[in-house]
């Protein structure tokens, strides 16, 4: 069984004697050992996307400036979308606590490099003792001891463990700045999706009120028909039941718009009592979304940025693995003053000091290091793939709502055809049944084809919208991993306020 160093573990007990035995103490910060870290190969990352063809809405941008950037919602052109979407940034908690989660991991970055620098401290100390005077022997009674000592000890990084520990450090402090931001572009999509769901429910409930309208008015028809003679007592039990079920159907909306409006409520950080959202309507079919090419899309999502600096943090843990092999190297002094009064702690002849180094090396562990390091080998592996799955389901997701938003373009279409359709059939309908000629079950049959048509078409539009913001979050939302704090940022004054770091990895418009 080999380490991913290319180096058995006996091997590398020999390298770390031979390692000892080479470098000089104070020159030892270039023997460092460890893996270089190297990004996971992608193999068969396709060269366009297999949706894209014969589609001529949407298309790879070129050049890469046309691509998303920033404030991605203000593409669908609606101000009260826009309004709450920047309530997301501000309020919503599950932003708040994924900086406050990358706070926690960027103090890991300074507590990891703290391991760089000796330790410090004093230790004063005031000591009674009481001898006694049993026997009659000299220097019996209580007697008293003063210290004052200063200690420091240091352990120099010989083999880069203090290196690999930050390095890991701020690996997961970048996992954390991206997990921000993926959580970030996932509310604001769930919000987008809301929000267009919830304007589909208004046009359908204008579309219930004209036809729960026209309903009544049938109800009057057949009922003056019925009094006149003319229709039967059965016709106005139908025009009755279809009203009544329009109406039930009416309700039932409201239900949901309701949920609606609360879920975005609680997305915008505030209690759905404090939120209405006037009613509205979508504003025509989706924009075109300019697209990334296939292999660019590994650098604009932040989940796929997130899981590739997992395989680095997972890296440099085989690194600090296989650091347990070596000897560690620690140097320490002590200086004070001691005294059996304090008139004179402070005096030349009361100092004391010690100085000196240590060495220590594990000789037998009886294969602990070796299972330690498998086991940290083992993790990288499953965090390689791990990240070539989630590179795979990006691929997916393109691929999934480029299909739909093509297609549900095309059925759109021909549903419109349906409702003009609908429509001339349904006043033909009536014009028969007033003529005489056809019996109100007739009518009733295609009221209902036509409403059917009518909500079916708000669907598919709804459903395009919603797949449109499926797709902008899919590719990133605008977003790229130079918006990734580097390893100054991370370790800068400003990240450790939240008024700061509540912005860290966001979309940068240039």
């Amino acid at each position: 069984m080999k380490s991913r160093s290319g180096l058995k573990k006996r091997d590398l007990r020999k390298a770390a004697v031979l390692a000892a035995a080479g470098c000089a103490v104070f020159l030892s910060a270039g023997c460092t050992v460890g893996p270089r870290y190297q990004r996971p190969v992608i193999a068969q990352t396709p060269v366009a996307f297999k949706e894209l063809q014969g589609s001529d809405e949407w298309k790879t941008a070129t050049p890469s400036d046309e691509l998303l950037k920033g404030k991605w919602w203000e593409i669908f052109g609606d101000a009260e979308l826009n309004k709450l979407e920047e309530q997301i940034n501000i309020n919503n908690q599950n932003v708040k606590q994924a900086e406050a989660q990358f706070r926690q991991s960027r103090a890991q970055v300074n507590l990891q490099r703290a391991g760089y620098y000796p330790s410090i401290g004093a230790s004063p100390s005031i000591t009674q003792s009481d001898r006694g005077g049993a026997g009659g022997g000299v220097g019996g009674g209580i007697g008293s001891s003063f210290s004052l000592p200063i200690t420091a000890s240091w352990e120099p990084d010989l083999w880069g463990r203090v290196r690999l520990a930050v390095e890991n450090a701020v690996d997961n402090a970048q996992v954390s700045a991206a997990d921000l931001e993926n959580i970030r572009l996932s509310a604001q999509a769930a919000l987008a999706s809301d929000y267009f769901l919830l304007a589909a429910s208004y046009m359908q409930e204008d579309v219930l009120t004209d036809t729960i309208a026209a309903y009544q008015k049938n109800l009057e028809l057949t009922t003056n028909r019925f009094n006149g003679g003319v229709a039967s007592k059965t016709d106005v039990s139908l025009a009755q039941t279809q009203l009544a079920g329009a109406r039930a159907q009416n309700t039932e909306l409201r239900v949901a718009r309701a949920q609606l409006q609360h879920a975005i409520a609680v997305l915008t950080g505030v209690p759905p009592a404090s939120l209405e959202i006037l009613p509205g309507k979508i504003n025509g079919p989706p924009p075109p979304i300019p697209l990334a090419l296939p292999s660019q899309l590994l650098e604009r999502r932040p989940d796929i940025s997130a899981t590739e600096r997992l395989v680095a943090a997972a890296n440099a843990n085989v690194g600090i693995a296989e650091t347990a092999y070596y000897p560690t190297l620690t140097l320490s002094a002590s200086a004070g003053f001691v005294s059996t009064n304090l008139q004179s702690l402070f005096k030349y002849a009361s100092r004391t000091w010690s100085a000196g180094p240590g060495l220590s090396q594990t000789l037998f562990d009886f294969g602990r290091r070796g299972a330690q390091l498998e086991g940290v080998e083992a993790s990288y592996d499953a965090t390689v793939a791990s990240y070539r799955q989630t590179v795979l389901s990006a691929f997916e997701e393109v691929e999934d709502d480029l299909a739909s938003l093509r297609y549900l373009a095309e059925e759109a279409a021909q549903q419109q055809e349906a409702v003009t359709a609908a429509n001339q059939s349904l006043a033909l309908e009536i014009e028969r049944y007033k003529a005489g000629t056809d019996s109100y079950l007739n009518v009733i049959t295609t009221q209902t084809i036509a409403l059917n048509d009518q909500q079916q078409a708000i669907t598919l539009l709804q459903r395009r919208m919603v797949a449109a913001v499926d797709l902008v979050k899919a590719v990133g939302g605008g977003w790229d991993t130079s918006a990734l704090p580097s390893k100054d940022a991370i370790r800068s004054v400003a990240m450790a306020d939240k008024a700061s770091t509540i912005n860290v990895a966001q979309p940068v418009v240039k």
